[in-house]
């Protein structure tokens, strides 16, 4: 089981400055951009229309934002007291 999900999930390891936060944005986005190779495929062949494809590419951006959001990736620290005088 675990060779067939390695060959059809394969995570990249993570070689950036290391904190929980990095961390599992960086399992999302992989996440994402495996599932976004899904749906090009299918949507390729023929599988499923280019609108519906569109669709759902869009609502996995959104996930990945809110992941981004809520995680604060890219976000500034919160000033301290004595740095906003």
């Amino acid at each position: 089981m675990s060779g067939t999900s390695d060959f059809l999930y394969p995570r990249g390891s993570y070689r950036g400055q290391f904190n929980p936060q990095h961390l599992v944005f960086n399992a999302n986005l992989q996440e994402f951009a495996q599932r976004v190779g899904y749906i090009s495929s299918l949507e390729t062949n023929g599988k499923l229309s280019p609108e519906e494809s569109y669709k759902q590419v869009k609502a996995l951006w959104k996930q990945l934002k809110k992941s981004k959001k809520s995680l604060g990736i890219g976000q500034l620290p919160p000033l301290m007291d004595d740095e906003a005088s």
